[in-house]
């Protein structure tokens, strides 16, 4: 009997050995990036580069919800299990951090790498300090003021003020490894090579400007997100038209903006085009500094009348939403504005002729606009349909045009900043999904640089009182109430000239069997799932 069962078991293995091993899965996508965002813990390249370098790699203290595509996401437990303000100083926030969550190199999660992360990124004095991560993310957390270990699994932040939206900022701070930064020599070059996060992907190769290789982390701490390919491949891709080709020569399997002309030549070959809401704005920031012309309020409301929207959204083939101001007019923030955004040149004209300009007799502006990249959906394109319209009304603008990581540069170091100087408008698209992101940031006047990015050091003392009031309540009915008032105060003061809402849109082989789009900028690259 032990003979008959030696025999069996001889034969079993030797089929396991025969068998084929299942293949990796693996899916390419072409991404409108010029290069690979950074991969040490703060991605650069903007909010779009979070679903490339950060969600993939690295987690947040707090999360957000990104497996839903029907609604909008919320705040949901990250690294942090529970967050809350303290109720005898609500300047305090307690952050219960998870237990049994190790780094990418097996080192341990805890309060001592929460701290190291924050000293990484926000205190110069630290001998890890990183001024590359740092540009990323301190316009992020502007609310920071300490912060310290309590025990192994809990940390206190203090920030500068009561601030009921503090939350939020916390999306944007990654945690990278303590141990694997002492293990490479403390040098941050070497890490961007081999990093170490907690995030549902560990990078297996990288070549700046060609490809990032990520695979799958199996041992990853949330069994909910494992994802569902086992290799992922970015390739930078910044052209829309070479994006479009690839996936139609089965180069790659999916790819974000598609050429907005070749939509149907997609359809046809079997594509799948996929959108959706999206809380994102593309708009220009305005400098209102002594000496810019957008210092007029009529100046400012005229190359808004200016906007052809649905002319931007027929030039992007659909893949648009005319903006009616920072926000979608389904938002519970964007109130009841009196200046209506709506296409009228002739009155446009009439505003430019009463501040002293004409088409005879144009007024000469320079914007920075970036060449492409994520978020900044077709850039050249758009922009030089605006450009026609503006010259219509007496307003010619000539652009200087930058790699996106160039325009952010730009942007955080505000209007003022000698860099942009005889500069007097910044075009940035940006996501809109919270209050901070949305509001606070660009239009408070204590968030010009260098601790925020209201660019144009725009300043109305009832719009920082509303915010002001919004940040010391607790009641979200009452947050709502108030920041509609905030937007609507915007928009009738013309702050910037908001165009369209993007779509986010994708276009997906008929290989790639799941992607759940999120209405947010952040995606789960988890979600795909390759047949």
């Amino acid at each position: 009997m032990a003979f008959r069962h030696s025999l069996a078991a001889a034969f079993f293995a030797a089929v396991a050995l025969a068998a084929p091993a299942r293949a990796e899965s693996v899916v390419r996508y072409g991404i409108s990036m010029a290069d690979i965002p950074q991969t040490t813990g703060q991605p650069d390249r903007g909010a779009g580069a979070y679903q490339f370098t950060g969600y993939t790699l690295y987690d947040p203290l707090v999360a957000w919800e990104m497996n839903v595509a029907d609604r909008p996401g919320k705040l949901v437990p990250g690294l942090a299990t529970e967050w809350k303000v303290d109720p005898a100083d609500q300047k305090k926030w307690i952050f219960t951090l998870r237990k049994g969550v190790k780094f990418h190199d097996g080192s341990d999660f805890n309060a001592d790498a929460v701290v190291w992360n924050l000293d990484k990124v926000l205190d110069e004095k630290a001998p890890h300090y990183d001024k590359r991560q740092a540009a990323q993310v301190k316009t992020r957390l502007p609310g920071i003021a300490s912060w310290k270990k309590i025990d192994d699994n809990t940390v206190e932040i203090t920030t500068k003020d009561v601030d009921s939206f503090f939350p939020y900022q916390m999306l944007w701070f990654l945690v990278s490894s303590p141990a694997q930064y002492e293990k490479l020599g403390r040098d941050w070059d070497k890490f961007a090579q081999s990093p170490s996060g907690t995030g549902p992907f560990k990078q297996d190769k990288l070549v700046p400007r060609e490809r990032l290789e990520l695979v799958k982390n199996p041992d990853y701490w949330d069994k909910t997100r494992l994802p569902k390919t086992d290799r992922m491949i970015l390739i930078p891709m910044p052209e829309a038209l070479t994006r479009t080709n690839a996936l139609l020569a089965g180069q790659v399997d999916l790819i974000e903006t598609p050429a907005p002309d070749a939509v149907p030549q997609l359809k046809s070959a079997g594509m799948k085009i996929v959108t959706n809401v999206t809380p994102h704005v593309w708009n220009y920031h305005l400098s209102v500094l002594p000496g810019s012309p957008w210092t007029d309020v009529r100046l400012r409301k005229a190359l808004n009348l200016a906007v052809d929207r649905d002319g931007v959204v027929e030039l992007m083939n659909g893949l648009a939403k005319p903006a009616k101001g920072q926000v979608d007019v389904s938002s519970p923030w964007f109130g009841k504005p009196e200046f209506d955004l709506k296409y009228d040149p002739e009155a446009a004209k009439k505003l430019v002729k009463e501040a002293g300009y004409s088409p005879e007799k144009p007024l000469k502006a320079t914007f920075i606009i970036a060449a492409g990249g994520t978020g900044q959906m077709l850039s050249l394109p758009m922009n030089e349909f605006l450009q026609a319209s503006f010259k219509e009304i007496g307003v010619d603008v000539e652009f200087k045009v930058v790699e996106l990581e160039a325009l952010y540069t730009a942007w955080r170091k505000g209007a003022k900043d000698p860099s942009n100087a005889g500069i007097t408008a910044n075009n940035i698209a940006y996501v809109t999904s919270d209050p901070l992101y949305a509001l606070i940031r660009f239009f408070d006047s204590r968030q010009v640089a260098p601790v925020g990015v209201n660019w144009g050091f725009y300043a109305n003392p009832k719009v920082d009182a509303l915010i002001d009031e919004a940040k010391h309540t607790f009641d979200t009915q009452k947050q709502d109430a108030l920041l509609a008032q905030v937007h609507q105060t915007v928009v009738d003061d013309a702050v910037l000239v908001w165009v369209v809402h993007d779509t986010n849109p994708h276009a997906l082989s008929p290989k790639v069997k799941s992607f759940v789009q999120a209405q947010h900028w952040f995606q789960d690259l988890t979600t795909i799932g390759m047949q």
